[in-house]
């Protein structure tokens, strides 16, 4: 039902004789190939690794297929019907030769042959509020991950930025070169800059950083003398001769991706930062694109324009009906609908789940695209588009997290149990979803899709970042049991030899992480919808008021969200409304107060309004019921049905673990079987080192094993997971601080920080049970030293955790029983004798204990993992 309704809505949108003629006349003819590239090696992982180990200027085109387990390469989506009533809606030429171009006259061609341009505007929508007027509350975890941006976008260095710029342009281009992506012999060299300009543009919105304000003028200027200097309009850090095999259907990699960056991000650096110089560079850019269109167009075909289409284009569609809503030139408006992907959309436009095999992040910003199509020109038929496949996504295609892609690919749709690994979620293509997302909520305030835009943004943006490490990201965030963001093809990006298209999206995401909390509302009483739990202020300029969003901590031990939401006035009592999302995942127990007044019932998946004259310091509490849950995977085979992850509220949780998934649910509540760690657990931490042979040693436990390990120098490794022991009494909810007073004298029993629940036995062996050989006295250090303390066995008393002498990592820690005589040299005591420290790892705030088959495991948001190996993932049905 759902496909033939999609078929009749896109038959009323178009035109139905139209399309039923295209049809007819069509009809068994072989549908156009709708592909990801003109190679093989359609994604930017293999590309980029073709080219980083040849390096030539202009390479000769590599045909390999790639390995991603579903022949993409091959994949061409014929569907005859759908894609030839779509694309021959057209006459083979659009313009014979010998008649003069007119893009109005081609519009009215895409347009089906009727209506002019710009007088079918879709209506009223939500409006973002501007970045000038968000502050994030300092402190806080999102104000973290935007100052570590902030932080890594200040180191980059202007010349460097610029240099394949000034050098294509034949300008002096002092310093060197960045390398990754942005190498001097990588053809996608340029496109990390575009993000720049959109990344500083918005940075600076956010914070006014004075010196931001000006590194990014500069980016500007310098371009701008490039483009000058080659005098044609156009921009680029490569050959225009790129597109001339773009017009021939030869590989190259993805020159029109790169342009729509560079387009984005001079158009940002207008609409954003006021630059009036960007708009004039957009504008000429544009100017010569259409002329080489126009070209292929007028020398070829529309289709043979569209069949060069299959290279990624990003979100040439997208920016162009940006360009277009402020310069009002048709030209603009046409060639945006020619960067429309018609043989991707079509399938879209009959609601056909025809998307597995398709490189996921060349495709979604075509949708964007479609998106910006129906809010210029009102065409329903977009809207529908975007709705159709957000639902699709969402159904079908993604994971816990709102991500999406496997490999940079989509697989059969709820097929993705066995797409599970380390090259999961592209990081590009949680940033393009956050935008459908976003302008599907401004179109239809519509709950579900903020709660879509509040998982994704946790779980897959914040993920990606290494801490507070500035211009530390990482390209995919596995989601195959016992993996890392550490250990994948990618890894970790460094600062200066990435440049990933996900470093690109990634820059511009921890720039605006204001600019989908609130979104106001126009009318004779004006509203503001607060639909993201972000602290932070907004300067509601519209009414005069300020308001302020301050969130309590979240704690595992506190089963509620509580959100304060003050308003102060400029002048007395202004009248307006606030919208507060009550998110889905909660429950009916939520409760709100305004100025201590009981609001009465509030329900899940709602908002709740309150409409009043607003003075100062009216204050609006809410008390949000957040629960643990588990959510299948998008797999519908029954075999694959125990497959699930938990989430508390919008956080996903991931189990430390090394690969074990297997979880002891049975028919139990979630509660049954997932207990939180009480927040009196920091204090029992500690860490035990040693010195040897001039460097710091930490006593650790991994895979059975004690072992004496070098001290990490940066934080969120495994090696600070596996030196982090609970060491407490068998009554282990008593109140003391380990590790600020050292503990001797006292009967502890030591529990690795991973494996809670289970201790070290004084056979050196781990256990669940805990009996009188679980439990180590720890005693004044052997060795004398006032800060040291030696481990001796409960049952062996006389008997230590011994090392060694002058070892290294990987020393395995022994027993050894201390002789009625001392030592020679002291030996014997020393290698007996540890410094406790403060540990090298804490509880999050969110952890819970979860019950396993073969061990326990701790569970801990995804958002906060560095180094540490982790599953998403767990197999209930053990």
């Amino acid at each position: 039902m759902a496909r033939t309704r999609g078929v009749g809505a896109a038959a009323a949108a178009l035109g139905i004789v139209v399309v039923l003629a295209a049809a007819a006349a069509f009809h068994g003819a072989e549908g156009k190939a709708c592909t990801n590239a003109f190679t093989g090696l359609a994604s930017h992982t293999e590309r980029a690794a073709a080219q980083l180990r040849s390096a030539p200027a202009l390479p000769e085109p590599v045909h390999r297929g790639h390995n991603h387990g579903d022949g993409h390469d091959h994949e061409q989506h014929l569907t005859p019907t759908d894609e030839s009533t779509w694309m021959s809606l057209l006459p083979r030429r659009a313009l014979r030769r010998e008649e003069a171009f007119d893009w109005l006259m081609l519009y009215r061609k895409l347009r089906g042959g009727a209506g002019e341009p710009g007088t079918g505007a879709a209506g009223a929508f939500l409006s973002e509020a501007s970045l000038h007027d968000v502050r994030l509350e300092p402190g806080t975890l999102y104000w973290r991950a935007q100052q570590t941006n902030l932080e890594y976008l200040l180191l980059l260095d202007v010349d460097r930025l610029v240099y394949n710029f000034r050098t294509q342009a034949g300008l002096t281009a002092p310093g060197t070169p960045y390398g990754g992506w942005e190498g001097p012999d990588v053809q996608l060299r340029g496109h990390f800059v575009g993000h720049y300009l959109s990344a500083t543009a918005k940075m600076w919105a956010s914070t006014h950083n004075d010196t931001l304000n000006t590194k990014m003028s500069s980016v500007v200027d310098a371009l701008y003398d490039c483009q000058k200097k080659m005098g044609t309009g156009y921009l680029s850090a490569f050959p225009a001769e790129f597109f001339d095999w773009v017009e021939a259907i030869k590989p190259v990699w993805a020159p029109y991706y790169t342009i729509h960056k560079i387009m984005q991000g001079l158009l940002d650096q207008y609409t954003v930062a006021g630059n009036s110089k960007a708009l004039d560079m957009v504008v000429k850019m544009a100017d010569y694109f259409s002329d080489r269109v126009k070209n292929v167009i007028q020398k070829y075909s529309l289709e043979r324009h569209w069949e060069s289409l299959n290279e990624e284009t990003g979100g040439m569609n997208d920016v162009l009906y940006q360009l277009y809503t402020i310069t009002k030139d048709q030209k603009h408006l046409t060639l945006a609908h020619l960067f429309d992907k018609p043989c991707f959309l079509g399938l879209l436009a009959v609601q056909a789940d025809s998307i597995s095999g398709f490189h996921s992040n060349t495709h979604i910003p075509v949708v964007i695209g479609a998106q910006m199509r129906y809010e210029v020109t009102g065409d329903p038929l977009y809207k529908q588009i975007a709705s159709f496949f957000m639902d699709t996504i969402n159904s079908s295609h993604s994971y816990a997290t709102g991500g999406t892609s496997a490999g940079e690919f989509w697989t059969n749709p709820k097929r993705l149990a066995q797409a599970l690994s380390t090259e999961n979620e592209e990081s590009c293509t949680t940033y393009n979803m956050l935008k459908i997302s976003r302008n599907l909520f401004r179109w239809t305030k519509e709950i579900a899709y903020a709660d879509y835009y509040e998982r994704a943004l946790i779980n897959g943006v914040l993920s990606i970042q290494r801490g507070t490490d500035p211009g530390v990201m990482i390209y995919m965030l596995p989601q195959a049991p016992g993996k890392s963001k550490a250990v994948s093809y990618h890894g970790w990006g460094t600062k200066y030899d990435s440049f990933w298209c996900c470093y690109g999206t990634g820059i511009e995401s921890f720039s605006k992480l204001g600019d989908s909390i609130y979104f106001e509302e126009k009318g004779d009483i004006p509203a503001l919808n607060i639909i993201q739990y972000i602290p932070s202020t907004f300067n509601w300029k519209t009414t005069g008021l300020t308001v302020t969003q301050q969130i309590k901590p979240i704690s595992s031990s506190d089963s509620y969200l509580h959100v304060s939401i003050s308003v102060s006035a400029k002048t007395n009592s202004q009248s307006a409304t606030l919208k507060v999302r009550i998110p889905s995942w909660t429950s009916t127990s939520a409760k709100a107060t305004l100025n201590d007044k009981d609001l009465g019932s509030i329900y899940p998946g709602s908002f709740l309004s309150i409409s009043k004259q607003w003075n100062s310091e009216d204050h609006l509490l809410l008390h949000i019921p957040i629960m643990l849950r588990t959510e299948a995977i998008k797999d519908d085979r029954p075999e694959y049905a125990s497959l699930q992850a938990v989430l508390f509220g919008p956080f996903v949780l991931a189990g430390l673990s090394t690969g074990d998934w297997n979880a002891k649910a049975g028919n139990a509540t979630v509660s049954d079987w997932i207990t939180a760690v009480p927040s009196s657990y920091n204090s029992q931490l500690v860490t035990f080192t040693q010195v040897s042979n001039g460097k710091t040693f930490v006593l650790s436990s991994a895979n059975g094993s004690l072992t004496m390990q070098e001290r990490p120098e940066v934080d969120g490794t495994e090696t600070a997971i596996h030196a982090t022991f609970r060491a407490h009494s068998q009554e282990s909810t008593g109140l003391y601080d380990i590790y600020s007073a050292t503990i001797k004298g006292t009967s502890m029993l030591i529990e690795p920080f991973d494996l809670p629940g289970t201790v070290i036995t004084n056979n050196l062996t781990l256990s669940a049970e805990k009996g009188s050989d679980s439990f180590f006295n720890i005693v004044p250090g052997l060795d004398g030293n006032p800060n040291s303390v030696s481990l001796e066995l409960g049952t062996r008393p006389g008997c230590f955790l011994v090392t060694g002498t002058d070892y290294t990592a990987g020393t395995k820690v022994q027993v050894s029983c201390k002789s009625s005589l001392q030592s020679v040299g002291g030996i014997f005591e020393q290698a007996a004798s540890f410094v406790q420290t403060a540990p090298l790892r804490q509880y999050h705030p969110i952890s819970f204990v979860a019950k396993g088959v073969k061990r326990n495991f701790l569970l801990e948001p995804l958002y906060s993992l560095r180094d540490e190996f982790y599953t998403v993932y767990f197999n209930l049905g053990a």
